[in-house]
């Protein structure tokens, strides 16, 4: 047995049961013994695409997801991919042929490439070791919350594997919830005690089963008020005492409460520029409390009053356990009636600039909203428009939105749709896109076909890099650069076997009822042609952070 399948072999072992990529001479035995052994690939047009798949996979499932690409040029196309897993510490692991001859023409330090975007490099070095490293990668990826990039030297998989270094391991244990300082707990339980208008924030780190129920019951202990960062959206959904998302998305009564606190405690959450505004949502006397299991997190964004190294879950079970009644704090009947009435955004007054010939973004998004089913799972891309689907499109729990935002690059939203697809199947799935992302991304059209996923494609369509058009427009700046002709998307999605319709007006989307009503044999893109004279409300918040 030669090294590329014995290692193909130990990860399907370890528990590695989704590949997205693209195969060339480098990896084609690789993942072909991965299928062997039970693994399933998935087929992505670029490897761009099948990195970001993959990160959606691994984080809309909970499990470690693969990448196999081909050497050199195959890291280099996935690398946007990596770096966005990598930034949002996805447990991924990125299975690369590697040259090591540098006259080679697909040579290329893949060491340093794994380095420069936050991803650990590790290789493949003999045919005795090959599987216990392939196991060690694996182990690594899940343990630290790591995005690791495993070389697999050409000359290297082509040797034969002792037969006594053929030990497949079963798949490894769950990492360990981190336990907090009883010191650390106690702080924290006085902390709330003297609270009186406490906000919790939860983030990423608060998404694992069980993480809702247990910061709901610390929350009605203290009476705090409950909301997340981008990335959790949904973890409160329901509960009367959510104010959705904190930071540059926020709605302008979820702003308001949020800086009028005493006390913010931030819940696996890194109460960054976007979730905080900068700062300016953390009042001048506010007590911040961040905890979080990874200890090198506390207070890296900013100055924390106190930090607790703790799981979120096994952290707010031991508040609970110090015992302490029932407070009011920040939930009175003022409070709730306006939160009931005004905290998301599709209940916020505003004047509707549709025309005959484009939808405003806020019509487009409440039409949809009450169009779509509710069990959902959105993936959106990055640009001027996101933010009208991520917050006027509700989801239904924190596994409904898969937001790939921490390397903000655009073009991988419809990517993302797919993974969080496949990994959440019993939802509608729905990319919500820009047209230059659309068009981008636009070669994995074919994957969604391909897979026979009944998806939405959503393309808010404004001819344009609308953030920069809405950014440098009103300085008086030429924009020829990020305008572009008008394109008939929805022309482009039925070359790929899609069902299309274009959207002008809130008329136009009865195609999308009709579409909703039957047997969606087919996707459905819907070229929204939305207007493009004003910027989106969280835009110079964006500028801000670059």
């Amino acid at each position: 047995m030669k090294v590329a399948e014995a290692v193909g072999r130990a990860l399907s072992a370890s528990g590695v049961g989704h590949v997205f990529g693209v195969v060339g001479s480098g990896n084609f035995h690789l993942t072909n013994a991965m299928m062997a052994a039970g693994s399933r690939f998935v087929a992505a047009r670029h490897e761009g695409g099948a990195a970001t798949m993959a990160d959606a996979y691994a984080r809309m499932s909970g499990t470690v997801a693969a990448l196999s690409i081909h050497q050199g040029p195959g890291l280099t196309n996935a690398l946007t991919g990596v770096a966005e897993a990598a930034k949002s510490r996805t447990p991924l692991l990125v299975l690369a042929a590697e040259v090591t001859e540098p006259r080679s023409n697909f040579y290329v330090d893949q060491e340093a490439l794994a380095r420069s975007v936050g991803a650990v490099p590790m290789r493949i070095t003999s045919a005795e070791d090959a599987v216990g490293e392939a196991c060690a990668a694996v182990r690594r990826a899940l343990h630290e919350r790591r995005t690791v990039l495993l070389n697999l030297p050409l000359r290297v998989q082509a040797l034969d594997v002792p037969d006594d270094a053929r030990t497949w391991s079963a798949p490894p244990p769950k990492r360990v919830a981190v336990e907090p300082a009883a010191a650390d707990v106690a702080a924290l339980a006085q902390v709330l005690e003297r609270a009186r208008r406490p906000v919790f924030v939860a983030g990423r780190g608060s998404r694992a089963p069980g993480g809702r129920d247990v910061l709901e019951t610390v929350a009605e202990r203290y009476g705090a008020l409950l909301a997340t960062s981008a990335v959790a959206r949904g973890l409160f959904h329901g509960n009367p005492w959510s104010l959705d998302v904190s930071g540059g998305f926020s709605s302008p009564l979820t702003a308001e409460l949020i800086g009028a606190a005493d006390t913010i405690v931030g819940w696996g959450c890194a109460l960054n520029m976007w979730t905080m505004r900068h700062g300016r949502l953390i009042g001048a006397d506010t007590t911040v409390v961040q905890v979080d299991d990874d200890a090198s997190a506390l207070g890296a964004h900013r100055e924390v009053h106190l930090g607790v190294t703790g799981d979120v879950e096994l952290t707010a079970r031991r508040v609970l356990e110090t015992g302490g009644g029932k407070r009011q704090g920040y939930r009175t009947a003022d409070i709730a009636a306006a939160i009931a009435a005004r905290v998301r955004w599709r209940d916020v007054p505003y004047d509707d600039t549709s025309s005959r010939e484009r939808i405003d973004p806020r019509t487009l998004s409440i039409a949809l909203d009450d169009i779509l089913p509710a069990e959902r799972v959105i993936g959106v891309d990055s640009g001027n428009f996101m933010g009208y689907p991520s917050m006027y499109l509700s989801v239904p729990d924190e596994n409904g939105l898969c937001f790939t935002q921490a390397f903000q690059s655009i073009g991988l939203g419809l990517a993302t749709a797919i993974g969080a697809a496949l990994a959440q199947p019993d939802r509608l799935a729905v990319a919500a896109l820009g047209d230059g992302g659309a068009m981008m991304g636009a070669a994995e059209l074919d994957t969604v076909r391909r897979l026979g996923l009944p998806m939405v494609v959503v393309v808010y369509n404004d001819d344009a890099y609308g953030a920069e058009v809405h950014h440098f427009g009103p300085g008086g700046y030429p924009l020829e650069t990020v305008e572009f002709p008008p394109t008939d998307i929805a022309a482009v999605a039925r070359g790929y076997g899609f069902e299309a319709v274009t959207v002008r007006t809130q008329g136009d989307l009865k195609a999308v009822e009709d579409w909703i009503a039957g047997p969606r044999s087919a996707p459905l893109l819907i070229d929204a042609k939305v207007v493009r004279d004003q910027g989106a409300w969280w835009l110079e918040e964006a500028f801000r952070g670059h």
